[in-house]
């Protein structure tokens, strides 16, 4: 007698795995627990890539705890040019407000570092690119003559993709107004320091974030005035596959420190008590 196995029908259980539980670091391209990378202050525990964080996150991270004090919050963006894309500028303002929770591109108020008293200004990329049109200009203006005012370090942390195109000649003039307000903090002997995050391009690039009495950036970050695309194109040659990375610049002079996250906050009180 001849017997016949049969075969058992699998049932595959397909598993819902939720949403936001794992990140794609975006340099070694690995799988990790976004917890993991929460708890190393977003930086990929893999290959110590530097993922993008907020404003809000960066104060938290480089002041003592409850000494922020913001200034100049309720300034907002005009429509000086009645400009419109794909939607009206006032209304990509808005839209901009409600995805990143801020009035505008940057924060700037005054705080202690281990106790040292120093006026920040940091860029928040997830707001419209961190561009500077006039506001983040007037904000950056101000915070340097807060501190030139109070004889304090000012610290910049830029993050940003140039300047806002919707805002024309008077998001350009924002390079001169803010450098010229640095350049008096240098005249009198009062500390800028600069630090770089990714990425940090355009106008941006080529004011503000490049004058610091220390040139700091995070490691990887991308620093430069044009995109390396742009550049490839334009001078027809293949470009270093580290072309306008943090590593290059400070091998070829541009930054004078390249720093992780979570040394920045010591790094920088290093650098008040010498500069001071």
């Amino acid at each position: 007698m001849w017997f016949k196995k049969t075969k058992e029908s699998k049932i595959q259980k397909k598993v819902k795995i939720p949403e936001g539980l794992w990140v794609k670091c975006e340099n070694c391209k690995e799988i990790v627990y976004k917890k993991e990378i929460d708890k190393n202050l977003k930086v990929c525990p893999k290959c110590n890539y530097h993922f993008r964080i907020s404003a809000k996150e960066r104060i938290k991270l480089l002041t003592d705890e409850g000494t922020f004090i913001e200034f100049n919050a309720d300034i907002t963006s005009g429509d000086p040019l009645n400009f419109k894309d794909t939607m009206p500028y006032p209304e990509r303002i808005k839209e901009n407000q409600k995805k990143s929770g801020l009035n505008e591109a940057v924060i700037s108020g005054e705080a202690l570092i281990n106790g040292h008293p120093v006026v920040f200004a940091i860029m928040d990329f997830s707001f419209m690119g961190g561009s500077m049109g006039s506001v983040v200009g007037e904000k950056i203006a101000s915070a340097a003559e807060t501190a030139l005012e109070k004889e304090v370090p000012l610290i910049c942390v830029a993050s940003s993709g140039g300047a806002r195109m919707q805002e024309g000649i008077f998001s350009l003039m924002q390079m001169a107004k803010v450098s010229a307000a640095i350049g008096r903090l240098k005249d009198n002997g009062v500390p800028y320091i600069s630090v770089v995050a990714d990425p940090t391009f355009g106008g941006v690039a080529a004011s503000f974030a490049t004058l610091g009495d220390v040139i700091i950036a995070e490691p990887r970050s991308l620093v430069g005035f044009a995109g390396p695309r742009v550049i490839e194109q334009t001078m027809k040659q293949q470009l270093p596959d580290n072309f306008q990375r943090a590593e290059f610049l400070l091998e070829h002079g541009l930054i004078d420190m390249v720093v992780n996250r979570e040394d920045m906050k010591a790094t920088l009180t290093k650098l008040i008590e010498f500069l001071l």
